[in-house]
């Protein structure tokens, strides 16, 4: 009886492991399964702009991302992040929409593009590597010259 109770507490202790890895695996897979549905290289974004496709560009950079690089895709609108958080219908619904941070892993677009999924907000995507890598394949940039305002909020 204690053999047998000995190999079942063993045999859920090996179990429950793996079972946690394989759902955590899998999570994973269908995550990036998801952000590379959802998500746009510079390249294909050069390609749709040079083909005259109407497509709304959005820089969501953070504010002071901005103020150290006031570079801007030419044809970009800039609305502040938290701004398209709270109200996600600053993004156009009748059009496609490509939103651009400097965050690493993209995370200020990616935030945005989860927002506006949850509002059913379909024709979305992010710049995958942001603005750095539109600029690392040598596509073109502005000055950003508009004024904008840190936000000092917590």
């Amino acid at each position: 009886m204690e053999i047998r109770m000995f190999f079942t507490l063993l045999m859920i202790g090996i179990a429950i492991p793996f079972a946690a890895f394989f759902a955590v695996r899998i999570k994973s897979k269908r995550n990036k399964l998801h952000l590379d549905l959802h998500s746009i290289t510079p390249d294909e974004l050069h390609n749709l702009l040079a083909s005259r496709q109407e497509i709304a560009l959005v820089d969501v950079r953070q504010p002071l991302d901005l103020l150290a690089n006031s570079e801007i895709i030419p044809g970009a609108i800039r609305l502040a992040p938290r701004e398209v958080l709270e109200n996600p219908s600053l993004l156009p619904n009748d059009k496609d929409a490509v939103v651009y941070c400097t965050c690493p892993d993209d995370k200020t677009s990616r935030a945005v593009l989860r927002r506006a999924e949850s509002l059913h907000f379909l024709r979305v995507k992010f710049l995958k590597g942001g603005l750095a890598g539109w600029k690392a394949k040598g596509y073109p940039v502005v000055p950003y010259e508009q004024s904008f305002h840190l936000d000092t909020r917590t």
